[in-house]
Order: structure tokens, then sequence, then C-alpha cells
């Protein structure tokens, strides 16, 4: 890309940094920005730094939070007996939009990959394995991606809680609604017919 201007080639790179977007894309951004009022471009450049600067985690589950204990582990709603497992704080809001769960969380903040050098010290492991034998914690659900990774990660933590005597159960996984059988890979097929349910 040819660029008229340093300070719109330097503001598409840093845009285009982002994921999902591409060059093109930053440059409509960018176009965008420079047709708005000045208010609205600083208003937004205010916004990214107060996110930056001021962004805590949860000191007990490590979810994004305002507040040292993030809304969900202080809530007198949830279920205190269910502790869901995730990866990031990401996972946390797919699984909250679907209104079907009332637990509370762990967020790891990845999973255990030794070919990217993650090793279980580099994760929120210790926090997790101190905080259920010290709480109302009755059953573990882990809600980690279907990843060889993340079968890992699931495997070293369900032997390191079995000492502790909470049930431990995993997300359902099997064929995504809507879509064809033929074109369902060998292991979803597989695990989709080992666990499947009953019809009613």
């Amino acid at each position: 890309m040819i660029f008229s201007s340093k300070l719109i080639e330097d503001a598409v790179d840093q845009i285009a940094g982002l994921p999902g977007i591409g060059k093109k894309t930053a440059l409509r951004l960018v176009f965008h920005l420079l047709k708005q009022d000045e208010k609205t471009t600083v208003a937004l450049t205010d916004t990214l730094l107060k996110l930056r600067r001021d962004i805590i985690y949860c000191e007990q589950c490590h979810h994004i939070s305002d507040t040292k204990i993030c809304n969900i582990c202080s809530s007198i709603k949830r279920d205190r007996s269910l502790l869901c497992v995730v990866e990031d704080s990401q996972d946390v809001l797919a699984i909250e939009n679907t209104a079907q769960y009332q637990g509370l969380y762990h967020v790891l903040g990845g999973v255990i990959s030794p070919m990217e050098g993650i090793s279980p010290s580099d994760l929120h492991i210790d926090s997790l394995l101190k905080r259920v034998p010290d709480s109302e914690v009755k059953e573990v659900i882990f809600a980690l991606s279907p990843t060889m990774e993340g079968d890992t990660t699931t495997f070293y933590l369900t032997k390191k809680l079995r000492e502790h005597g909470v049930k431990i159960s995993t997300i359902a996984r099997g064929i995504p609604i809507g879509s064809e059988l033929e074109y369902t890979d060998e292991i979803t097929l597989g695990r989709s017919i080992i666990g499947r349910t009953t019809y009613e």
C-alpha cells in the first residue's frame, strides 16, 4: 500500500495489528476516524487508554473485572457448588450469554502447551488447586477447547483434583445443530456416539 502520509501509514499499521483486521479494513477505519469530530477520536483514545491502565483481574477467579472481586464471584445468586474452568475471559462471556449456567468460574489464562513453552506454572492452576478444597465446590466442570492442548490440560487437572473428592465433568462435545453428518470429522462423530443422551 502506498500512503500519502506517514501518520496514516502508522495508524493503519497499528489497527491492522488487531486480529481479523487487514490493511484495507484498517485504512477504511482510519479514514472514518478522520471524518469524525475530534471529540469522537479523543473519546475512543481515552477509553482504550483507560481500559489498558485500569483493568484488573478478579483475585478469586482471574476474570476481567473493575473491582478486586468480580460481580460473578461476589453475587449471592450464584451456585457456589459448581465451578467452571475455562481458558480465558472470552469463554466466561460466551457461557454467560447462554444464560444456562449459574455457577462460578475459574480462568486459567491459557492451556498447557509444551510446543509453545506454556507449562502448568504459567497458568492459574495453583490458585485453582487451593480454591477447591477451601470452598463449597462439589463439581468442577472443564469447559476447555477440544484440542490436544485443552485435553492435556483437562487430564492434568483431573489428576490433581481427584484427591479432593469433587465430581469432575466436561462440557458435552458433539455435532453442531444444522450441520450435515457426512461432513462431521470422525473424532467429533465418535465422541457424539459415545456421549449420546437419552431421547425424550
